[in-house]
């Protein structure tokens, strides 16, 4: 009965949500929303220009430690464990991989900006 209603009332929701954006006037842009502002950059110009590499890897490392470091946020209410051992082990050998990982990167440069 419970999931029911949330369900109904998540349908009729959404349905009223459709409903309301064809009842909103149409927003249409006009020259002083496409103008600069105060920046120096033309806003309708491609989005496709090129960038340096070097961003685009420091970028996806970052994500790779940052998910790293994503899997010893639940180390505290891992001690609660019975086998602490284990949960310890396999804490330090995560802790290892990521220093490993990071001093394989600063060894091929891929932290340098300079070349």
């Amino acid at each position: 009965m419970n999931f029911a209603l949330i369900l109904m009332i998540n349908t009729l929701l959404a349905l009223l949500l459709m409903i309301i954006t064809f009842w909103l006037p149409q927003l249409n842009g006009y020259m002083e929303k496409s103008t600069p502002y105060e920046c120096g950059f033309d806003p309708m110009s491609p989005a496709r220009v090129p960038f340096s590499m070097k961003f685009f890897l420091v970028a996806i490392t970052f994500l790779l430690f940052d998910l790293e470091i994503a899997l010893l946020l639940p180390l505290p209410w891992a001690l609660q464990t019975t086998n602490l051992p284990l949960m310890a082990m396999s804490s330090l050998l995560l802790i290892i991989i990521l220093a490993l990982s990071l001093a394989y990167e600063w060894l091929q440069k891929g932290l340098d900006w300079t070349e």
